[in-house]
């Protein structure tokens, strides 16, 4: 239990997870743009963590200009429960505002 929760407590981690988990997978600047305030820096790091622990996998393909693709592997999606629970908690406790991670996933693609 120490070793899940030190991973999912690293800073930005469980909204990262979060973002996947409603969005899907996503390029590193669909990404970043999703999570207003972190840093390339912080993110990228983060991804390597979550990478390295398999509960993210990182797709990359050699097109000009490269394209890179993070989304949750087998390992991640089984967060999906806990994280859902979490943000019924959440909800309860600070308020019932729409999270910006589930409103883009519902809202239609632009250019449709």
């Amino acid at each position: 239990m120490d070793q899940l929760l030190r991973l999912l407590m690293g800073p930005w981690t469980t909204y990262i997870l979060w973002v996947l988990e409603n969005q899907g997978t996503l390029r590193f600047g669909a990404l970043k743009k999703a999570i207003p305030g972190i840093s390339s820096r912080m993110l990228t790091e983060r991804l390597r963590v979550l990478e390295s622990a398999q509960i993210v996998f990182r797709d990359y393909r050699p097109t000009v200009p490269p394209e890179v693709r993070y989304g949750l592997t087998e390992r991640g999606r089984e967060l999906g429960a806990v994280l859902a629970e979490l943000n019924t908690l959440a909800r309860r406790w600070f308020g019932d505002e729409e999270d910006p991670a589930v409103e883009e996933r519902s809202a239609p693609a632009s250019g449709s």
